[in-house]
């Protein structure tokens, strides 16, 4: 197909992304492939593309960016072939992502001294399994890691994460339920120094996500963290789940409000049709998405990489070439 020819996959294949990203590409994006399997580039085309990007959870305002740079590349490079004009589609998205991308903070990950990841975001959104996925990554690079079960609203956070923790060998430092937060990361953090651990991980409280006590309770959290490591947490980790598509990206407006994200996680992308809800966060939030995860295993967490992302909708394992 000329489609093939024109439209290469550009950056590396991550088979498990690709995977995860089955429904939304036999779905939604199977149809915008489709669109462009015509003869000229019409009027038709334009509104038929914006539809569907909604129907992606791409979000009214990027939608209607990408249609409104696709007209203008298509006019000014005087594009009659919808192929090309597909590759310039494939384009205006991987460089919406990797705008975010740019605001991403260096990280500096030294033996020994806790690097400090907080993880933030509503209950429901995967915060538990994200944490386990970010131990096992930590694992895969050698470095020793530590959790803190900072959820302590929850009985079954503090559960799952011990569950966690013993299927990865990683230790758990947890008080009862009801327990003040800060005093288990003040004992985590004391915790990770003796240990030399690398890595220190803590889950946080996530429901009342736009009520300020929730916040107030992350602000002191930091501030304990703090005393400890002074520039910890060194990432602010706030996951959001795609299965709730713009309801997720108002929760993470919300927090992103009170608190300084420094990372997203996309959880459960691998249950959702409308895989497009990244492109949402990138332009809305600002805020680099450094992580998607693609399964319900340990392992099954991908770093993001935009260009990987975008050809992970279009192309299927043993396409594109």
């Amino acid at each position: 197909m000329v489609f093939r020819r024109l439209f290469r996959r550009q950056a590396e294949p991550d088979v498990q992304l690709e995977k995860s990203l089955e429904k939304t590409r036999r779905g939604v994006f199977s149809e915008i492939t489709r669109l462009f399997d015509r003869s000229a580039i019409d009027e038709e085309l334009y509104e038929d593309l914006e539809m569907l990007l909604l129907q992606a959870d791409v979000g009214v305002d990027v939608s209607e960016q990408l249609v409104g740079e696709l007209r203008a590349r298509v006019e000014r490079d005087r594009i009659a072939d919808p192929a090309i004009a597909r590759e310039a589609l494939r384009e205006a998205m991987v460089e919406l992502l990797e705008l975010a991308t740019r605001n991403r903070k260096l990280k500096v990950l030294q033996r020994g001294v806790p690097f400090v990841v907080m993880v933030v975001g509503v209950n429901g959104v995967g915060k538990t399994t994200t944490i386990a996925k970010l131990a096992a990554y930590h694992q895969g690079f050698g470095r020793s890691v530590m959790l803190a079960a900072g959820d302590t609203f929850r009985a079954a956070a503090i559960d799952q994460l011990k569950v966690w923790g013993d299927r990865l060998n990683v230790p758990v430092i947890a008080h009862e339920q009801g327990a003040d937060p800060g005093a288990v990361v003040f004992d985590a953090m004391q915790a990770a120094h003796n240990r030399g651990i690398d890595v220190l991980i803590v889950d946080t409280a996530g429901r009342l996500h736009n009520k300020f006590n929730l916040m107030e309770e992350l602000g002191k959290i930091r501030r304990i963290m703090q005393r400890h490591v002074e520039d910890a947490p060194q990432e602010v980790l706030l996951v959001i789940d795609a299965t709730t598509g713009q309801n997720g990206l108002i929760q993470a407006q919300k927090f992103a409000e009170q608190v300084d994200i420094t990372d997203i996680m996309i959880a459960k992308l691998d249950g959702t049709a409308k895989g497009g809800i990244a492109f949402s966060v990138a332009k809305e939030l600002g805020t680099p998405i450094s992580y998607v995860g693609v399964g319900e295993r340990a392992v099954d967490l991908s770093e993001f990489k935009p260009e990987t992302y975008v050809d992970s909708l279009f192309f299927g394992e043993g396409d594109g070439l």
